[in-house]
């Protein structure tokens, strides 16, 4: 059985998240107020309806507290995100996924019983200003401001190199960057061994330090030897 889904507020960003989720799989109802933008969505989703979500008898009407998921994905009116969050998790919604704008939003919104809560704007801004630093960089997941899990291209020059002639074959090389993946085709190479050759077309997951990565890109040796911090009451050893 299809897992439900509601995705209230269809701007362009609740529209693109609608339209994908129905792609996977999922049966999506659609809720805005916009009379144009329901007609608009008709036959693109499971089910489009206009209505009030602020109104708790309108989201029981709907039938939405059987539904799995909910995306509130309101923009522009920050109290209707508010009290819509509210009110559908009130209604019982296992998981309530809510878009801030700002922080102070994200917090209200957490009050408000959102498990989840996204900032799509300056999540996309993340993943830009990374591309712009590193453009071999294709996409990019923060872990702390420095050090993040890429989508890498590898440059020309690396093509035909192994991993460990790179540089990148663990943590305690060259630049402290672990491959976790090697696209090839249709079929990943999971935790590829350090003489697995870098083949034209390849995309590498890597996960390490943003500027080391930089220095990969640029055939640029480390500074100094990428540190590794212990884990918290692991012994060490003396050089």
């Amino acid at each position: 059985m299809a897992k439900q889904a509601v995705v209230i507020g269809l701007g362009r960003f609740g529209i693109s998240l609608a339209q994908e989720l129905y792609h996977l799989g999922f049966d999506v109802l659609g809720i805005d107020k916009s009379e144009q933008v329901v007609k608009d969505l008709e036959g693109q989703l499971t089910t489009v309806v206009q209505g009030d979500s602020t109104s708790e008898s309108v989201l029981r009407d709907l039938g939405i507290a059987s539904y799995d998921l909910a995306i509130v994905s309101i923009g522009g009116d920050i109290e209707a995100s508010i009290l819509t969050t509210l009110l559908v998790k009130g209604l019982g919604i296992p998981q309530v996924v809510a878009r801030s704008n700002n922080p102070l939003h994200a917090r209200a919104l957490e009050h408000s019983g959102a498990d989840k809560v996204i900032n799509p704007e300056q999540d996309a801004g993340v993943r830009l200003a990374h591309a712009l630093f590193n453009p071999d960089v294709q996409d990019y997941l923060s872990v702390t401001s420095t050090f993040g899990i890429s989508r890498f291209h590898p440059p020309e020059r690396l093509t035909g190199m192994t991993l460990e002639e790179v540089g990148l074959s663990g943590t305690r090389d060259r630049y402290g960057i672990i491959v976790l993946a090697i696209r090839r085709g249709r079929e990943p190479i999971l935790l590829p061994a350090k003489d697995e050759i870098i083949a034209k077309g390849d995309i590498l997951f890597v996960a390490g330090r943003d500027d080391m990565l930089d220095k990969v890109r640029r055939g640029e040796p480390p500074t100094s030897h990428p540190s590794v911090a212990p884990r918290e009451g692991a012994a060490t050893r003396s050089p």
